[in-house]
């Protein structure tokens, strides 16, 4: 490939992954309601931006550190707060990691792998989704690449530099989504340890050097956040003692291995996310996020460790392969077996890993194809794969039904002329050796349709829906799947045949459904969505706004974030995201109150502990439902806490 084809063919893969995320971007709105309102709080307050407050007055945090709310609070600051403007950047981090797994795919392997690698990993499902929403997971998967890409530069030479770059990266993802980065330490650090071409003792040295900058990035943030003074910070959603080393590990630590998560929704350990075991990662949940050329990946990662295993020390092709492999291994294997809270999006994690490993196997292989064995093992990866496409098509039977049998067919024929015939022979020249090449392009190319016709579809249909709420998911509804493979929930919380994508957990009237999960008539949100309130109640709270450090206050974080959007102005998310944190408490809220801090309070959000979380805010809407009067706005029923005739204390 000339240098011309080469650079015209990144930017094409490159302008496809923008088009596929930027395409009718802000048809999901505010997506994740949730981080969307941080975000604006950000653009108005540089507090809040620094801690990663769900409001500008910096009440509580979301239950994440901050690093993903700086990019799209500093995008706000630029451009205003829409859905384009914290959207985008998200797009933006998609495209660049597929430029990343280009870069560091092309650099042992050529670029034909690269590309591939890229292609593969803008076409998971679970990427686009992921990319064209506003979770932290967009920034998490940035730097990790970024830290694998690193890993690799300083493979090369043995440089200190580019090791401790990798720490860096890996500490600023801690800083968007806590111990999740770390399982691709491991990987990055075993592979060095092993492959670099430098003693054994300088490579330790350099381990440790990089582990310092890895505490460091992450460390100073945190330093910050214990060390001050709680009243010089907002309280550490997520947390029960308003900690963030709690909140690191425990709710977001290994209370997501065991499940033991204080204040989350979960019912205990394997509590209500999905059925844990080897087959997670391939069943009716995630399986059609991800999974499409998984089990191509572990094939052909068996197959590069076996071809390489005489190698070396330090051979790049079996580092490479080691440290792609040890990526999806080591994260695979989490993602199974963790028992606590477990969305089918963090599945994008898997992607660059599933990418590189199908880009560097897949070229790799073909190259020395005249070899039977490779040639083969080529021929079953091709149709271990369109069988497999052929049995995720089959779980949305409606969905384009004619698709499954033709990957399946044209797979079987891919394979078997895979199998068959190496399609050039060695020392053939002239017309014979120009067909013999022009033949064997073909069936690559068809093979590469093969693999790509199922995950390009999900995603395009991804890319064609709008998506919103808190636990988002990738390509078709899945007959009879909710959140973490349990049943999808229908009204009154009972089990629905399929819902929409987005939000799985439908309305009940009153706004509360039988778990708490439903959405106010108003528009208030629930535990999972924010919702959209009607104009009566934004044009009530908007009044007299400059005499209130909160115009309202509500339970739970979704039930204050779509408010505090439409309105543009604090609320205050009693309890946190759960509703289960115990701040403020009941004595703090009504000494706010007293204050005249607080103008009105939402009913309709979720109430009551969770798994051992604190129950003040139940505690503080019975107090307010027996002191203040009761009225409604747009449907929402609304307590002014201005008005201190009739309390009952």
């Amino acid at each position: 490939m000339t240098t011309t084809a080469r650079r015209l063919s990144l930017l094409g893969l490159l302008a496809a992954t923008a088009l596929l995320y930027l395409w009718a971007l802000s048809a999901s709105g505010w997506a994740n309601d949730f981080y969307s309102a941080a975000a604006q709080a950000a653009s108005q307050s540089w507090k809040a931006f620094f801690f990663g407050s769900s409001d500008a007055a910096n009440f509580i945090t979301v239950d994440k550190p901050p690093a993903a709310l700086w990019v799209m609070g500093l995008s706000a600051r630029l451009f205003g707060v829409s859905s384009w403007s914290l959207l985008v950047p998200q797009a933006l981090m998609g495209v660049a990691t597929v430029a990343l797994v280009y870069a560091t795919v092309r650099r042992w392997f050529g670029p034909a792998a690269g590309l591939l690698a890229g292609a593969v990993t803008a076409l998971t499902p679970v990427a686009t989704l992921i990319f064209r929403f506003n979770n932290p997971d967009a920034l998490l998967v940035l730097l990790l690449v970024a830290g694998a890409y690193a890993v690799v530069r300083a493979l090369e030479r043995g440089a200190t530099r580019w090791l401790v770059l990798a720490g860096v990266c890996v500490g600023f993802g801690f800083l968007a989504k806590q111990l999740q980065a770390l399982l691709v330490v491991p990987a990055f650090a075993l592979v060095y340890l092993a492959a670099a071409p430098v003693s054994l003792g300088r490579r330790l040295g350099q381990l440790a050097a990089a582990g310092a900058a890895m505490v460091a990035s992450a460390g100073w943030w945190v330093a910050i956040v214990e060390l001050l003074p709680a009243s010089a910070r907002p309280y550490i959603g997520g947390s029960q003692t308003n900690s963030v080393l709690e909140l690191t590990f425990g709710y977001n630590g290994l209370g997501r291995l065991t499940g033991s998560e204080t204040g989350s929704v979960g019912g205990g350990p394997g509590g209500g996310w999905g059925q844990t075991g080897w087959g997670r990662m391939f069943g009716a949940e995630v399986g059609g996020q991800v999974a499409w050329l998984l089990p191509a990946a572990l094939l052909l990662l068996a197959a590069g460790l076996w071809l390489t295993r005489r190698a070396p020390r330090t051979n790049r092709a079996r580092a490479a392969f080691a440290l792609w492999g040890g990526w999806l291994v080591v994260t695979m294997l989490v993602f199974s077996f963790m028992q606590g809270i477990f969305h089918a999006y963090y599945a994008v994690a898997l992607a660059p890993a599933v990418g590189a490993l199908a880009g560097m196997g897949a070229t790799g292989l073909w190259e020395v194809r005249r070899r039977p064995l490779t040639r083969w093992w080529l021929a079953g990866t091709v149709a271990v794969t369109a069988i497999w496409s052929w049995v995720l098509l089959r779980r949305t039977p409606g969905w384009h039904p004619e698709l499954a049998p033709l990957v399946l067919l044209a797979g079987s024929v891919v394979a078997g002329l895979i199998a068959a015939v190496p399609w050039e022979r060695q020392g053939v020249t002239g017309l014979a050796g120009r067909t013999g090449r022009r033949l064997a392009a073909a069936v690559a190319g068809a093979g590469l349709l093969v693999a790509l016709a199922g995950p390009a579809a999900y995603s395009l249909d991804t890319a064609a829906t709008a998506h919103g709420g808190a636990i988002p998911s990738a390509g078709p509804a899945v007959q009879g799947v909710g959140p973490g493979g349990g049943p999808r929930m229908g009204r009154f919380g009972g089990p629905s045949p399929g819902l929409g994508r987005g939000n799985f957990f439908g309305q009940a009237p009153g706004g509360m459904g039988p778990g708490g999960f439903g959405q106010a008539p108003g528009g208030t949100g629930g535990l999972l969505d924010g919702g959209t309130p009607d104009a009566e109640l934004v044009a009530l709270l908007t009044q007299d706004a400059d005499r209130y450090t909160w115009v309202a206050a509500a339970v739970g974080s979704n039930s204050a974030a779509g408010v505090q959007l439409a309105t543009g102005r604090p609320v205050m998310a009693i309890g946190g995201f759960n509703g289960s944190d115990p701040a403020p408490t009941l004595e703090q809220f009504q000494e706010l109150v007293a204050e005249g801090r607080i103008h009105w309070f939402l009913g309709g959000g979720r109430m009551g502990r969770s798994m051992g979380g604190s129950d003040t805010a139940q505690r503080i809407s019975e107090w307010v439902a027996r002191s203040f009067p009761a009225t409604s706005a747009g449907g929402t029923t609304v307590y002014d806490l201005s008005n201190t005739i009739g309390q009952t204390g």
